[in-house]
């Protein structure tokens, strides 16, 4: 299925049942008007049955994001950054929910259209990051593969909107982004442009980006692919980067939102693990044994989710392999490329 313009992935209801049914809600599909009765019966009018009110959802949540009309437009290419005899390398913006995005694009040369990949880079401080930044190698092998490569900046980096929220709020923008750009590439009209090909590719904090857009938005790409991906669980993600360090950002989380003890319920809607069963797209991950920075027990508890709601997952493991991916990335690569191939050609 492709979702073009502006996508509503859900509804309320079904909301309601992805985040636990009560009996009230599970007499929605029942509630009906009753027969209407003999003139000559007597007794009170029978009345229909009243339908059940909704419950209510947390809009700083993947429920809340699943129900959210999301809408990506307006992608306009700005100064060029580099020229090869393989791609041109462009800025560029896009608008996400509301948000102006900024971000590069390769696009290569000769004739299209060409499959086009959006990229989700990992964790860089926005106090230091410049556009682009993150996946370089994979912007060049991509777009000299025959790939117009699209890599978001995300909000609150290089020339995005500002999101003064995103933070305390786990993140969730982010999500957003990516499935803005995905939008803006399908409403773009470029020619260059095969808006029925599109891929996703993301790497540590931008692996679990891809989880979180797998869910939010199933049938939006065709494939993706995750390297080195953070925890599906936000909260060990958290116990991993932020409380170590004593970020101040994480007594501003939980006072918002509460601890993982204080209010479960949040953390398992901030969860993708938790709505694995909505996703429909076929995912690569990536992952080395050796990686301290994301542990690979993390991607094997979500593998394992993944594989009980009998979703299309591959994990390849790569011997010895840190969180950089340096000594074994062409390899990997190989395999990413394969399965691009396979899904988008």
């Amino acid at each position: 299925m492709r979702l073009r313009g502006t996508i509503r992935v859900t509804t309320a209801l079904t909301l309601a049942a992805a985040v636990g049914c009560t009996a009230s809600d599970r007499d929605d599909d029942q509630a009906r008007t009753s027969p209407p009765v003999s003139a000559r019966a007597t007794g009170p009018s029978p009345t229909a049955t009243p339908s059940p009110t909704p419950t209510p959802v947390n809009p700083v949540s993947l429920p809340g994001l699943i129900q959210r009309e999301h809408k990506g437009s307006g992608l306009k290419l700005g100064a060029v950054l580099a020229r090869t005899s393989a791609y041109t390398s462009y800025e560029v913006t896009y608008e996400a929910n509301g948000l102006t995005i900024s971000g590069l694009m390769n696009i290569p040369a000769g004739k299209g259209p060409f499959p086009a990949l959006v990229l989700a880079h990992g964790y860089i401080d926005p106090a230091i990051y410049t556009t682009g930044r993150g996946l370089n190698r994979e912007q060049d092998l991509l777009a000299r593969s025959g790939y117009v490569v699209l890599h978001t900046d995300y909000r609150n980096h290089a020339d995005s909107d500002k999101d003064a929220d995103n933070d305390r709020n786990l993140r969730l923008g982010y999500t957003e982004d990516v499935i803005g750009a995905a939008m803006a590439l399908r409403s773009s009209g470029r020619p260059e442009i095969d808006t029925d090909r599109l891929g996703l590719l993301g790497r540590s904090m931008g692996g679990g980006v891809v989880y979180n857009t797998l869910v939010v938005a199933p049938g939006l790409f065709d494939a993706a692919v995750a390297f080195a991906p953070v925890s599906s669980r936000p909260e060990e993600n958290i116990d991993q980067f932020q409380r170590p360090e004593g970020d101040p950002l994480v007594a501003e989380i939980e006072s918002a939102h509460g601890t993982p003890e204080e209010n479960p319920k949040f953390w398992r809607e901030v969860s993708p693990v938790t709505y694995v069963d909505r996703v429909t797209d076929p995912l690569l991950i990536h992952h080395g044994t050796a990686d301290t920075t994301c542990p690979i027990r993390w991607t094997r508890q979500t593998v394992a989710a993944f594989e009980k709601a009998g979703k299309d997952i591959t994990l390849r493991t790569y011997q010895g392999e840190g969180h950089t991916f340096y000594p074994q990335w062409s390899r990997s690569m190989d395999t990413t490329m394969d399965f691009f191939e396979r899904h988008l050609r």
